[in-house]
């Protein structure tokens, strides 16, 4: 499918995950029992929908083979294809993070290519 996912999360929960040296999840993440990742594709909608106006993100971007056969890719939203990761993030699997700054326009300003 896609050999990047990516995380968008609150930068003091990650910043604890770098500490901790793995990240366990958010809030909804503990809630649902997995952690929701979104494809490139979709991470644009994911922040619109999900973290309108929220400052003080971070973008984490993750090598899906890393993750084995606890990432899976299950319908959510409109029956498109989430990976959901059953267990934590050890962040040897993280390809790179960024503050996921909000632009003049007010929505979140991404990277112009991502995978």
């Amino acid at each position: 499918m896609t050999d990047t996912v990516y995380k968008i999360v609150p930068d003091s929960i990650w910043r604890d995950a770098k500490a901790a040296g793995v990240f366990e999840g958010a809030e909804i993440d503990h809630r649902d029992g997995y952690i929701h990742f979104s494809t490139g594709a979709q991470a644009r909608e994911t922040a619109r929908l999900h973290f309108s106006g929220v400052a003080g993100l971070m973008l984490v971007a993750v090598n899906v083979l890393a993750l084995g056969e606890a990432l899976r890719f299950e319908p959510s939203r409109g029956g498109d294809l989430f990976p959901h990761l059953y267990g934590t993030l050890p962040l040897s699997a993280v390809l790179w993070e960024m503050p996921l700054l909000i632009g003049v326009d007010g929505q979140h300003a991404f990277p112009e290519k991502m995978p």
